[in-house]
């Protein structure tokens, strides 16, 4: 028998879940079908990554659904301790449903680095303010650019990586000589820093902290008069970006080229709807925006076309 969907009622707000969790899931490419079906029977949406180093990713979906799909995860060997957090949306962030299986739930391409092994220390939100607020601490931001550039903790270093995979360069590059002062890193949930603190770590580098739960946890349980977080933080869902309290902000994202768009930006002569801003405007031809727009057309007439018939969802 299959489980009955449920959908959030239009009153309530979406459930959204961001989760991860690093294990040793020994055939983790079983785990894939009954995950996906059981997502699927109950309306939920999002990406979870499966790989043999654990689990990543966001759902969304009502209360009783994302408590299920939790509920799941648990009682599969390795995941029993799995923790989350959770946001709210005013309509569904996600199209679809999808479950990978990958080599790895953040991509680092470094082999042999194992958070399970050696990892920094981690901070309480509660703590973190203390911690970047010493002269002495080396503060860095393991995300990258376009995330950086909506929103990031006073003082951190940007190392304007394009890609996770370019970090480990950057760390090689960017002189840190002195491998006894303290660094404190920090990332959207805070996987990218279990696997960027087991790289420091292997790299020598004595004193190395992240944020537990990262930012979306030190925006949910630090008051805004106490914070020292700057913008907003993006997240990869339709919601763009949240802000204290995970309130959703002002960002936009562009369709040309998937960057965050602040109200600022939005007011330029080179945003236009769907087709650019001024982030890629230069790096696009005419022939481009172009085909932009006739995408852009395409969406609205079939949008206009959905609510017509009253399949929105």
């Amino acid at each position: 028998m299959k489980t009955r969907q449920i959908s959030p009622a239009p009153n309530q707000p979406v459930v959204v879940a961001a989760l991860y969790h690093f294990a040793r899931l020994a055939g983790h490419e079983a785990l894939q079908p009954p995950l996906a079906e059981l997502c699927r029977d109950m309306d939920v949406r999002g990406t979870l990554l499966l790989a043999q180093e654990g689990i990543n990713g966001t759902i969304a979906g009502s209360r009783t659904a994302i408590d299920a799909v939790l509920a799941h995860l648990r009682q599969i060997p390795g995941l029993e301790t799995l923790e989350h957090k959770e946001s709210s949306a005013h309509k569904m962030p996600f199209r679809r449903m999808k479950v990978r299986l990958k080599n790895e739930i953040v991509t680092m391409g470094v082999p042999d680095i194992d958070p399970l092994e050696d990892v920094g220390a981690y901070v309480d939100p509660k703590d973190w303010n203390a911690l970047i607020s010493d002269p002495d601490t080396i503060v860095i931001d393991t995300r990258n650019d376009y995330e950086v550039g909506i929103g990031t903790f006073k003082g951190a270093i940007n190392p304007e990586t394009h890609t996770f995979r370019e970090f480990p360069g950057w760390v090689e590059n960017a002189g840190l000589e002195d491998k006894s002062k303290p660094v404190a890193m920090f990332c959207t949930g805070g996987i990218r820093c279990e696997k960027a603190t087991a790289f420091m770590r292997a790299k020598g580098y004595e004193n190395v902290y992240h944020l537990k739960g990262g930012i979306l946890k030190y925006l949910e349980q630090v008051p805004e008069e106490d914070s020292l977080w700057q913008g907003s933080c993006f997240v990869f869902d339709e919601r763009v970006a949240v802000t204290h309290g995970l309130r959703e902000s002002d960002e936009i994202l562009c369709r040309a080229c998937r960057n965050p768009i602040s109200p600022e930006a939005q007011a330029s002569p080179l945003y236009e709807d769907g087709v650019s801003c001024p982030q890629c405007y230069d790096s696009r031809s005419e022939d481009d925006r172009e085909r932009f727009r006739m995408r852009q057309r395409q969406m609205l007439a079939g949008m206009e076309k959905a609510r017509a018939s009253g399949d929105e969802a």
